[in-house]
Order: C-alpha cells, then structure tokens, then sequence
C-alpha cells in the first residue's frame, strides 16, 4: 500500500504518472500487437522519401489539416462506440489509408487542371467525386482479418496493410460494412450476439423494406500498393544521431506522401486537456499500447531565462473523437521518443481506388456491374502539387 501522505508535490506527480501508465497498460493492453498470421512487415519497391529529399528542405511546420486552408485529411473517428473496442490499430491505420487517396485524388485533381490537353467533357463524375472523402470499412477488418490483422483485442497496422494486399485483395468502403465496434473474440456491448464471421453479406450487403438482406458482390473498394515500417535504432553508437535520423525519416514520408501510423503508451492521455505534451524523463521511450497517426509537426517560440527557443512537436490524431483533445488531435514534443511515439512508424500507399460507379447496383443490391477507379500516383515516382 502506498501512503501518500507527507509526499512531496514532484514525488506525488511522478507517482501519479506511474500508476496512471500501469492503468493504462491494464485497460488497453495488447492493444499494438502483431499477430502469428502478420509475416510480411515491409513490402516496397520505391525509393523512400527520406532519401531524396534533403532534411534542410523540410518546412519548420507543415499540416495535412491546413495546406494553403485546405484540410487534406478525413473526418476524426471514435473506436469506442457502440461499445468499447480495442480497434486503434486499425483506425489509425485505415485513416491513414483513406488519407492519402484524399491527398491523391486532389493531386490529379491538380495535375488535370494544370495541363493544356486537359478534356473538361471526358468524365464528368470527377466533378462530384474529387472532393469526397473515402471511408474505409474497418468493420470488415474485424470481420476477415483476425488472424492477420487484428480484432477488439489488439492488432496491427502493418498486418492490416499486409491483409488487405495480400490476402483479401481490397478493403471495401464504409457504407458497405459500417462500424460495430466487434469481433469475434469481443464479450463487450451486443457483441457476443453478433455474427462477425467473414462471409460474403459481412464484407458487403443491404437491406430492403421487406426486411430480407443480401450480400453486394461488385462494390466500392481500396487496394494497398506498398507499405512499411521505419524503425528507431536505440542501439546506436550515437543515440542523439540515431533519433534525429529517425526525424528527418517520419517528416520526409509525412511530407511526400501524407500522415504515417506510430504507436505509443495511451497512459498520459487519459486525461489530456489540451497543449503540447512536453519532455519528461519519466515519459521517454515508453512501451506502446495504443495507434494513433502523427499528421504533421508545428513549432513555438518560447522566452526561457531572456532566451528565446524553439519548441518542435508532433500533431497527432487520435481515434477517442472529437469530444476528447484538441477536437481529437493532441500535441507532442518531437525528438525526445515521447510514450514511445517516434520509436516504430508505419505507413502505407495505396493501389487502385473506387471513384464512381458508371452503372451502379439497384436499392436492394441487385444489377451491380463494375465501376471506374482511379490510380494512386506515388510522389516517390512523380513531383509534388503542394
């Protein structure tokens, strides 16, 4: 038993952060894990960004969510509702996902209006469909992927990437299969009454009056091209050397191809009202148990002593809603491997994508035909519109 009392103020904080992080490490362990089905972590053939674009090129601040006024990211998600769900593994990843076909959708965007042979009559649908965000369906992850990918009990972000390319083909879009929030394995909520078996009405289906409900066989869809990890090395001679190499890598990847996946420790957010998370001994390189995807990096000016600094951080979103946070997002200091944040980062490309349906399905499902996607233009084979 601990007594508090006659604790010092600093002794009392730190005891504080402490059992805070046991908590957090009860309450949403294995939530970042790799399953035995997970054997394909990296699988690229593109250069990275970091080698091709020098560090001193990197802007002091840059964020997917104001570029030029224009937020180039999808909308915030809660993992928690209906029920609790240790899902973070999937809806960090699956933003991120849904992230960079927005950011690729606007960059053809640009590229047509920028050439001199563009056809403004050729397709029509680019009009409606360019601005749209793209919702992943992260239920039928549940649903198909427990074995590689993950379920309400933990998973990953590279063992969803490598499902989705290399088992099941594409991940099918929301409205096909929306959020429930369970699994198989889930006891939470409704779910030990809920059929999450991968069959095909729960990769796709609709509802009609009657009450009969079929599954949807041609649908909206993503496909993942590359994906991969980089991988602080705190085994290095130089350990300062190794974290800002580990710097210029996150913020090259973030810069040239948009928001990457990370893993942390959740237990200093619990209670996080807001402001930047800044260096503590106590909150470095801690073991993860959470997904989140950093979105970019900011930097304030501080007076310390009559001296002005420089303050770098992350700018993180979460997947506890908006309600929690800065509107869902938090704010971190870079360069310290704050709750473990700079330690492991994944991050993904996508393949081909849905943009319209030329004919698309009936109200009950029937008459689908295939539908026109649209491919991803990687920025490692191709310039930048930003």
């Amino acid at each position: 038993m601990i007594d508090f009392l006659g604790t010092s103020s600093s002794t009392f904080a730190l005891l504080t952060i402490i059992i805070l992080t046991l908590l957090s490490s009860i309450t949403t362990s294995a939530l970042e894990l790799k399953l035995s089905g997970h054997t394909i972590e990296n699988d690229y053939y593109h250069p990275l960004p970091y080698t091709y674009i020098p560090e001193a090129d990197l802007p002091s601040e840059f964020f997917w969510g104001n570029i030029n006024g224009t937020s180039y990211l999808t909308r915030m998600l809660n993992q928690h509702i209906p029920q609790y769900c240790g899902s973070c593994w999937a809806h960090s990843s699956m933003s991120v996902l849904a992230d960079r076909i927005k950011i690729s959708q606007l960059y053809q965007h640009h590229r047509r209006q920028n050439s001199k042979t563009m056809d403004y009559t050729t397709n029509e649908a680019e009009t409606t469909t360019t601005n749209t965000d793209i919702q992943l369906s992260i239920q039928f992850l549940l649903n198909c992927g427990s074995k590689v990918a993950g379920s309400c009990l933990g998973g990953s972000a590279t063992g969803a990437f490598e499902y989705i390319k290399h088992h099941s083909g594409y991940i099918p879009y929301e409205t096909c299969q929306p959020y429930l929030a369970c699994s198989s394995d889930s006891t939470q909520g409704f779910c030990p009454n809920v059929d999450t078996i991968c069959t095909p009405s729960n990769i796709c289906r609709t509802c009609s009056p009657n009450g009969t409900c079929v599954a949807i066989t041609s649908f909206p869809n993503a496909t993942v091209s590359e994906y991969g990890v980089y991988t602080r090395n705190d085994e290095a001679e130089d350990p300062s050397s190794s974290s800002i190499n580990m710097l210029h890598k996150i913020k090259a990847e973030i810069y040239a191809r948009g928001p990457v996946k990370t893993a942390l420790n959740a237990g200093p957010l619990m209670h996080y009202k807001g402001g930047i998370i800044r260096d503590d001994p106590s909150l470095r390189n801690m073991t993860h148990n959470h997904g989140v995807s950093i979105v970019g990096w900011g930097r304030i000016k501080e007076n310390n002593n009559s001296e002005n600094i420089s303050i770098n951080y992350w700018i993180v979103r979460n997947s506890w809603g908006e309600y929690w946070g800065e509107m869902g997002f938090f704010r971190v200091e870079m360069g310290y491997n704050l709750m473990g944040i700079e330690h492991k980062v994944a991050w993904v490309t996508p393949g081909i994508f849905t943009i319209s349906n030329n004919i698309p399905c009936g109200m009950d499902g029937a008459n689908c035909t295939s539908s026109i996607s649209q491919e991803y233009m990687d920025s490692s084979s191709s310039s930048q519109f930003y």
